[in-house]
């Protein structure tokens, strides 16, 4: 039909002409090359990953995760079918009855268990306000519904367990059997009876340990009384009051007096309408002890042994059956009421969940005291002793028990890495053997270390003994080994999740071989009977089921079908041990993932995290291996999801905060907080080596590598990593900060301790970048500015080196201040600082003038001033134009006369010290400029060309740009333009300085300050003096008042001639010439002295001629420094000219540019004066 539609026009296209064949050959070339090109692609992307992208997985970076349980969709009727309808019936009844229990188990492990253990949790008793405890029992009530609901359902399907197995046996010879039940053992039914039961008895047992619940509960119902004295304040109708307290009653009588398994037990079994008869049914009675006994006999020959895989729990179940049993049938078999409790001297106590721990003898003795009264009473006696000593037996053995254990988990690691590496083709078959073997000793190995330490740490807190720290370091150790046992099944999950369907096909096969041989014997059998067809119909029905993936409820149907198959002998004794060996290694291997998970699942740590803390202090001793940390932290996470069932709070939240902030307190304390100290105590000690502290020998007081924290991998814990490296870092970066912020001198030091930092554990610290003025420690502008009357006392300046020297300091060091401080803060506070700084210094001028002229004008010192002048201008022709070195001196010692300080001081020497202040006001104005320049030129390095600076804001307006950025541009550049004037041209301070003051000394009505020049040679001398004893102090140990510069005096010296104008008059004093003649003078007259007396040989003599020499050698050197700093100082005054060729030039200039002031005097000195 589809041929006829289409167009004539495709007719003659059915002719192949080959060009179709050419085109898809084409097509396919194109498509061959882009699979190459994609595969080479992923390849590449796969390289660049990882090598190993499909090997290894982390268990704390992994969002996904491999499940391998078997999974479909059939359901029980689907997987049940055979031909044999009756025999159908009865192996569904069963295996929906198995189902269910498994589901109730399930939902009680996760939910119920956890809801009840964590009732109370997340609050401390210190946070709790009064009522909190009624408000979360109000929470929780709906809990204990669910809970109450929960429990009626399990005594349902304990019920009809019983009554379905009841059905089966019955010994009444008028009503036929429902299948021929002779040789038929249910064991399975009855393992899954005993689970329930062991729910039953958990619960019972949570509750009876719930101390908090329990007196929570009598609040609640003490609340309800007051309640129902006025329900209308509590805005509840009393009407709803009367049910909902029945509805408590109930509660309580069912889940909270601790008869949960009681009642359930205590339930009338036998029908009461004619239908199934239970405690009269003899043949039922037997088969029942019957299976306890079977199932007994293989608990009892594993437990306690290296191969234990869940007899434990197994064994809580038998007890719980024979409990029931005695219950319905009234008969005890003392001697397996024997047996079982002579387990309790190999197994005291077994784990039921969490921290809940099980006494089998109590329960036992509780439950049947009929029994118990049949034993003496030693027996049960010697069971108690037997758990003291059990205890401490274990306690000594722990150390022990961690090193076997150690040895074991870490051999069959290196078989686990080896076995999954290669594959062996030729071997197949042995190889997946070897695999399944290898995995279940691991599971196993998890099984017995996780038994140790659950026994172990519960046996201790229900027996209220303390722990020694010895085993609480085993036990933690043993954690951590059950933590890499999880681990290393987790890393190589794939190439498990590989190997375990390969292992569940192999064992199938071996299962199937097995029930084929049994079914070809059958078959072969020719005699016909019901019985004999029931067997052959499980066998095929077991086949059927095995045939496909290996899921809970196909091996379930397997043993059960199994359960009917064996009987008449089907399988030989040799025959049927493998097979049950092969369907046991089934289960494990099927569900390898979910039970090493069971076993490795930490969750009971939560009430045992008081070993936390010790556990820390161990690792923090043993830095060695760090590393074991990812382990604890990954038990401790293992508590979350149970967690999550908590109902007692508003949210489940408010106690993972609590938990994970108590946790995290913690590893701080015990841990990361030591840590930083220890670090940043080796860093202080190490750089202060030079203090001589305390014995660091590592051979005398050992050594800790806490180097190995570092190399930690960030450790996972809730939803964050833990990295020790960045916690360490952060502390001494903040540390660091901090203290060089507050004593900036030290930043060197921290400088120091960074790197070492760097060097010695590897930590990538942060530079501090304090604002640079603080880089090197420096009073700031600011602060000088405002206290430049102390700090021109307080500090001595050096004219070459251009910088300042504290004069003398409480600490071991002088603080110094040179241009680079300056510069720094000025950079920070801007350059308008400068000429405010410049202003402060002139006004501190001013009161120091006044001080200068007062003691010019003094009639002392004016009087003797005149009269030097007189005796100069008539002694000079004589005297060769120099002043006499005689005349000054006299002048010193003469002003001595007129009174000293308490502190030995003349006039003159204050006089010194005022010149001196001046002149160090003089050398701070020419540091401000210095800074001024560096800073500017600091700034200005960026501009590629002075020369040449592009205008900004032309080139936005050329543009067209917005309004903002030609506002920017323009910001810009007047920025750039004061840089470059600023640092092209540094403002002359000095010349202003002069300008202001001058003036005013030379006015007629200062002539008393013209005689300066005449008490400059007194000046040096007594400078010189001062000098040589500040000196001569650095030597000595007392070293108050030393120095070994002041350069300030010749800087006031020089600046106060410029004021005077009186160099010219100073010059024609030649007093330096005349210094010069005088002691070279005396130094020869003592050094012929000198040669005289070396003949005759007078050692004193020789001695004080020496002396004298070197004295004279010492005051002539300092005369010559202080000549060559004045002439220095000279330089910055413009000493060549004199007041009138400076007022020459000025004008000469001014006739010149015709434009106001020359470039010299940019800023006036006006403003400043102002």
């Amino acid at each position: 039909m589809a041929v006829e539609t289409l167009s004539p026009d495709w007719e003659f296209d059915r002719v192949d002409d080959g060009s179709q064949k050419i085109h898809a050959e084409v097509q396919l070339k194109n498509y061959g090359k882009f699979l190459e090109e994609y595969t080479s692609q992923l390849r590449r992307i796969e390289d660049a990953l990882d090598d190993s992208i499909g090997d290894v997985w982390d268990f704390n970076l992994d969002p996904i995760a491999l499940k391998l349980l078997p999974y479909e969709q059939s359901s029980l009727l689907e997987l049940i079918n055979t031909e044999n309808k009756v025999l159908n019936k009865v192996i569904t009844v069963y295996a929906a009855l198995c189902c269910e229990i498994k589901k109730l188990k399930y939902e009680a492990d996760t939910k119920f268990y956890n809801g009840l253990l964590f009732y109370g949790e997340g609050a401390t008793d210190s946070s709790m306000v009064e009522g909190d405890c009624q408000i979360q029992m109000g929470r929780f009530i709906s809990f204990l519904q669910e809970l109450s609901c929960f429990v009626t359902r399990c005594y349902e399907v304990v019920m009809n367990v019983v009554h379905q197995l009841a059905a089966l046996y019955i010994n009444n010879k008028i009503v036929p059997k429902i299948i021929e039940t002779t040789g038929v053992h249910f064991q399975t039914m009855y393992e899954h009876l005993g689970e329930l039961l062991t729910v039953l008895l958990t619960l019972d047992e949570i509750i009876d340990n719930h101390v908090t619940l329990k007196d929570h509960w009598t609040m609640y119902k003490r609340l309800l009384k007051s309640v129902h004295h006025n329900p209308s304040k509590f805005g509840i109708q009393e009407e709803k009051l009367k049910p909902f307290e029945k509805f408590l009653l109930k509660l309580e009588g069912q889940l909270l007096d601790g008869m949960i398994f009681q009642a359930c037990i205590e339930q009338q079994f036998d029908s009461l309408n004619g239908g199934v008869s239970v405690s009269k049914n003899s043949t039922f009675a037997e088969e029942f002890a019957h299976s306890i006994r079977s199932i007994f006999a293989n608990v009892e020959a594993k437990l306690g042994e290296p191969s234990e895989i869940d007899q434990r729990d197994k064994y809580v179940g038998i007890c719980g059956l024979f409990v029931l049993h005695f219950q319905i049938f009234r008969t005890v078999d003392k001697k397996f009421y024997k047996s079982l409790l002579d387990i309790c001297k190999k197994v005291p106590a077994i784990t039921l969940t969490a921290n809940i721990i099980w006494f089998p003898d109590n329960f036992l003795i509780q439950k049947i005291p009929a029994a118990a009264k049949l034993l003496d009473r030693k027996s049960l006696h010697a069971i108690k002793i037997h758990r003291d000593t059990f205890l401490q037996q274990k306690a000594q053995s722990l150390t022990k028990d961690v090193q076997s254990y150690y040895v074991f988990v870490s051999s069959w690691m290196m078989k686990m890495e080896s076995i999954l590496s290669k594959e062996r083709m030729d071997k197949f078959a042995e190889d997946l053997t070897n695999r399944c073997n290898v995995f279940i000793q691991g599971f196993l190995y998890a099984y017995g270390i996780s038994t140790i330490i659950k026994t172990t740490m519960n046996l201790y807190m229900s027996m209220q003994k303390p722990m020694t720290k010895t085993s609480v370091k085993a036990l933690c150790r043993l954690i951590e080994l059950l933590k890499a046992i999880e681990h290393m099944f987790y890393r190589r999950s794939m190439v498990v999740a590989d190997s375990v369907s390969h292992i569940t096909q192999h064992l199938q096969h071996q299962a199937l071989n097995s029930i084929s041989i049994a079914k070809k014997r059958v078959i072969s059998d020719k005699k016909y009977s019901e019985q004999r067809l029931d067997v052959l119909s499980a066998l095929v029905l077991a086949e059927n089921t095995l045939n496909g993936p290996s899921t809970k409820q196909r091996r379930l149907i397997v043993s059960l079908a199994l359960s009917v198959g064996t009987q008449m002998k089907t399988f030989k004794d040799e025959e049927l041990f493998p097979l049950q060996v092969v369907m046991k290694k089934l289960d494990l291997i099927s569900e390898l993932r979910e039970r090493v998970q069971t076993q490795c699942d930490c969750c009971f740590l939560y009430w045992h995290r008081a070993v936390f803390p010790i556990y820390l202090d161990d690792v923090y001793e043993n830095a060695v291996d760090a590393a074991r940390l990812h382990y604890m932290f990954s038990a401790l996470r293992d508590c979350v999801p149970a967690m999550m069932h908590a109902r007692h709070l508003e949210s489940y939240e408010i106690l993972l905060d609590c938990y994970d902030k108590e946790i995290m307190e913690i590893l701080n304390e015990h841990l990361l907080d030591k840590l930083c100290k220890e670090i940043e105590k080796d860093l202080r000690l190490s750089v202060h080596t030079h203090l001589k502290l305390d014995d660091r020998n590592p051979f005398k007081v050992g050594m800790k590598d806490l180097a190995l924290f570092f190399s930690l991998n960030p450790i996972r814990f809730f939803n964050r990593f833990i990295d020790i490296r960045a916690y360490v870092t952060h502390y001494l970066d903040k540390t660091f900060y901090n203290l060089t912020t507050v004593a900036l001198h030290d930043w060197a030091t921290y400088s120091e301790m960074r790197n070492l930092a760097t060097q010695r554990y590897g930590l990538v610290m942060t530079e501090a970048h304090l604002p640079s003025q603080t880089l090197e420690q420096g009073l700031d502008v600011l602060e000088i500015m405002r206290n430049i009357h102390i700090f021109v006392s307080r500090y001595l300046y050096n004219l070459n080196n251009q910088i300042f020297i504290e004069r003398t300091s409480n600490n071991k060091h002088l603080n110094t201040i040179n241009i680079r401080h300056i510069a720094n803060s000025i950079r920070t506070h801007g350059t308008g600082i400068m000429n405010t700084t410049v202003n402060f210094t002139y006004q501190f001028l001013k009161k120091k003038f006044y001080i200068f002229s007062q003691f010019m004008y003094d009639e002392h010192i004016k009087s003797r001033l005149i009269k030097d002048i007189r005796f100069f201008r008539e002694i000079k022709d004589q005297n060769d134009h120099k002043y006499p070195f005689d005349r000054a001196e006299k002048f010193n010692r003469g002003i001595r006369k007129l009174g000293i300080t308490p502190e030995g001081q003349s006039y003159l020497d204050q006089f010194r010290q005022l010149i001196s202040q001046i002149g160090n006001a003089m050398g701070y104005v020419r540091m401000i400029r210095s800074g001024g320049l560096h800073c500017s030129s600091n700034a200005i390095r960026f501009v590629p060309d002075l020369e040449d600076i592009v205008n900004f804001e032309e080139l936005v307006k050329e543009e067209g740009l917005a309004e903002e950025t030609l506002k920017a541009a323009r910001h810009l550049d007047s920025v750039l333009s004061d840089h470059t004037r600023n640092s092209a041209e540094g403002t002359e301070y000095f010349k202003m300085l002069v300008d202001v003051f001058a003036p005013e000394f030379r006015r007629p009505k200062n002539i008393h300050l013209r005689n300066f020049y005449i008490i400059v040679p007194p000046l040096t001398l007594n400078f010189v003096e001062h000098s040589i004893s500040c000196k001569e102090k650095l030597n000595k140990k007392n070293k108050i008042g030393a120095a070994f510069t002041d350069d300030g005096f010749a800087m006031g010296v020089a600046y106060i001639l410029k004021l005077l104008d009186q160099y010219q008059e100073f010059d024609s004093l030649h007093w330096f010439q005349s210094v010069r003649e005088k002691y070279i003078k005396e130094i020869r007259a003592v050094a012929k002295q000198q040669n005289v007396q070396s003949t005759s040989q007078d050692e004193k003599l020789l001695q004080t001629m020496n002396l004298t020499q070197k004295r004279l050698d010492v005051y002539l050197q300092e005369f010559e420094l202080l000549y060559f700093s004045l002439s220095s100082a000279r330089i910055f005054f413009r000493a060549d000219k004199t007041a009138a060729e400076e007022n020459q030039e000025k004008k000469e200039k001014e006739e010149e540019t015709k434009t106001g002031n020359g470039d010299d005097s940019t800023v006036t000195a006006d403003p400043v004066v102002k």
